[in-house]
C-alpha cells in the first residue's frame, strides 16, 4: 500500500458520518470522491503511485481488465466534475474528519459537505481476486481546508415559505378557487 496526501481537492458524495447507500443498499463502507483539477501537478503523482502498485502486483505487462480508481470527471454528469480527475475512496472503519486546526469535527458541526476543499488521506492498493482486477483507494481521513460552492441542492426548505400574519383556514392555497377538485 502507498500512502498519497491529495491537497486541496473538492470533495463529492461524501459518508464519513455513516456509511454509503448506494441503489438502496447499504455499502457497509465510508466512502468519498475526491475531485483534482486536471492542470495540477499532483495528478501525475497519483498516476505513478497508482502505476508502481499495479506493476509491483501484476508486472510491467498490467492486464488489460484492470480497473483503476482514478477517472475522467468529464466523463460523468455530475456538478462540477467537468475539467477534474476523481478518485473515490472507501474504508469499512470510519475516517478521520478534522478541521484546518486538527481539531476533529462531528457531523452537528455541518464544516464537511459536498464542494468543500479538503486534504485528503488515502492509500493506493490493488485488488486481484473473485470481484476482478483493480487499483483502489482506501480512506484514512479528511481534513477540511475552505469552504467552495455545495454541489447540489442545498435544501434550505425555511426559503420556501413566507412570514404568515394570521391563520386565516379560507385561504385558497392555489390562488384558483374555480379548480374543480
Amino acid at each position: 500500500m502507498s500512502k498519497l496526501i491529495l491537497k486541496n481537492v473538492r470533495l463529492s458524495f461524501p459518508s464519513l458520518w455513516s456509511t454509503e447507500i448506494y441503489n438502496g443498499e447499504d455499502t457497509e463502507k465510508f466512502a468519498a470522491t475526491l475531485l483534482i483539477p486536471k492542470e495540477e501537478k499532483q495528478v501525475a503523482k497519483i498516476k505513478q503511485v497508482m502505476k508502481e502498485a499495479a506493476e509491483e502486483k501484476f508486472g510491467k505487462s498490467l492486464p488489460k481488465s484492470l480497473k483503476w480508481c482514478l477517472s475522467d470527471g468529464d466523463e460523468k454528469e455530475y456538478d462540477g466534475y467537468a475539467g477534474h480527475y476523481t478518485i473515490k475512496a472507501t474504508t469499512k472503519k470510519r475516517p478521520t474528519v478534522v478541521d484546518s486546526g486538527k481539531t476533529p469535527l462531528i457531523e452537528d458541526d455541518n464544516k464537511i459537505y459536498a464542494g468543500c476543499f479538503v486534504n485528503a488521506s488515502i492509500n493506493i492498493w490493488v485488488m486481484d481476486n473473485q470481484y476482478g482486477k483493480r487499483v483502489l483507494a482506501n480512506l484514512n481521513g479528511i481534513q477540511f481546508v475552505k469552504d467552495g460552492p455545495k454541489f447540489g441542492s442545498d435544501n434550505n426548505a425555511l426559503d420556501d415559505f413566507d412570514v404568515l400574519e394570521n391563520d386565516d383556514d379560507d385561504v385558497d392555497p392555489f390562488g384558483d378557487s374555480d379548480i374543480p377538485f
